[in-house]
């Protein structure tokens, strides 16, 4: 294979290939895309395909990559396994689940279908995963906030240049104390954590592969159906969205999980959730931009800004978040061409 125009770290994974290969890779070419620090690098040797992870370990640990994978793959998900890894250099050579993402497959004749299969491994990492093991940190009220003050620093003050008053940094503040307990005060149950259209791979015949793992927490029961159901890459009608919603409500009291009586409960569960998790997620799209000089992911925000507005419009005890954003006209903003 040829090795010019290589990086460090790619010389040095290719070495490391040739010591736990049969045979040197025919050829190596990126895999997907990263909002963090890790590459994947697709394989071909033998007649057959591998991933290749590179997490620089002054970046990244692979450590909880490989204990949750392998954690997740004994309650039945399809994670990638890992067949050989360096862990003090940050490799690790996994089996390939495909290119087929979920988010390129995802249409009106698919969706049925391909939700059953994500909702169906959800319900199993939910039900199947100890809230008491300490594999998993804590989804804790501190962890919420910082999430939530990525959207005050990274996209109000840095991205759109806001110098916010008294008043609006309380309004803030009481948000996000609303927003943490929430969630805390839901059942506490494995959280992937990312559980969306691009960590979603269609794949058979166990559907879907499971990728981006490795950040995974003990905390609400509704944190990954809204990553899964109101995806800051696609969205879907509202009253759709709400029967998925209810149905996966039954589907967990089907298997035995206490505490989700009230209908309308779980739904108020889901909505707040999901304007936490989108606060966190706008925030990233814009220090993703600002810090790593990566501003494909600010065509994301609207979709996601506007799942928070229509949450604001539903429940009053936003209201004072809603009058935030379309007072300094946050509500309209779209990122310039």
């Amino acid at each position: 294979m040829e090795r010019t125009c290589l990086s460090d770290r790619e010389h040095l994974l290719l070495e490391w290939l040739n010591t736990v290969l049969p045979v040197a890779p025919d050829r190596m070419a990126p895999a997907s895309s990263d909002a963090s620090f890790r590459r994947y690098f697709r394989i071909w040797y033998d007649g057959q395909t591998r991933i290749v992870m590179d997490a620089p370990p002054d970046k990244e640990d692979c450590r909880p990559f490989v204990a949750i994978g392998q954690a997740m793959r004994g309650l039945g998900l399809n994670t990638p396994e890992v067949l050989a890894g360096d862990l003090d250099q940050g490799l690790l050579l996994l089996t390939d689940l495909g290119s087929r993402q979920y988010l390129a497959e995802l249409d009106e004749g698919s969706v049925a279908g391909l939700y059953d299969d994500a909702l169906a491994a959800l319900a199993c990492l939910q039900t199947g995963g100890d809230p008491d093991s300490p594999l998993l940190p804590p989804y804790d009220s501190a962890l919420l906030h910082r999430e939530m003050d990525l959207f005050r620093d990274w996209f109000l003050e840095r991205l759109l240049g806001l110098e916010l008053y008294m008043d609006e940094r309380q309004t803030l503040d009481q948000t996000f104390a609303l927003l943490a307990d929430n969630a805390l005060e839901q059942p506490q149950v494995w959280v992937h954590r990312d559980y969306h259209s691009r960590n979603l791979m269609v794949t058979g015949p166990v559907n879907p592969g499971v990728l981006d793992f490795q950040d995974a927490v003990v905390g609400a029961v509704t944190y990954d159906l809204v990553s899964l159901l109101r995806d800051c890459y696609i969205a879907w009608p509202r009253e759709q969205v709400e029967r998925w919603v209810l149905d996966y409500r039954a589907r967990l009291r089907a298997l035995g999980m206490s505490g989700l009586d009230d209908a309308g409960q779980f739904l108020r569960w889901f909505d707040l959730m999901g304007v936490q998790r989108h606060l966190k997620a706008i925030g990233i799209f814009a220090r993703l931009k600002l810090r790593d000089g990566k501003a494909g992911y600010l065509r994301d925000i609207p979709r996601t800004l506007g799942y928070v507005l229509e949450v604001t419009d539903r429940h009053a005890e936003l209201a004072s978040l809603r009058e935030l954003l379309r007072a300094r006209r946050v509500d309209r903003w779209e990122p310039t061409p």
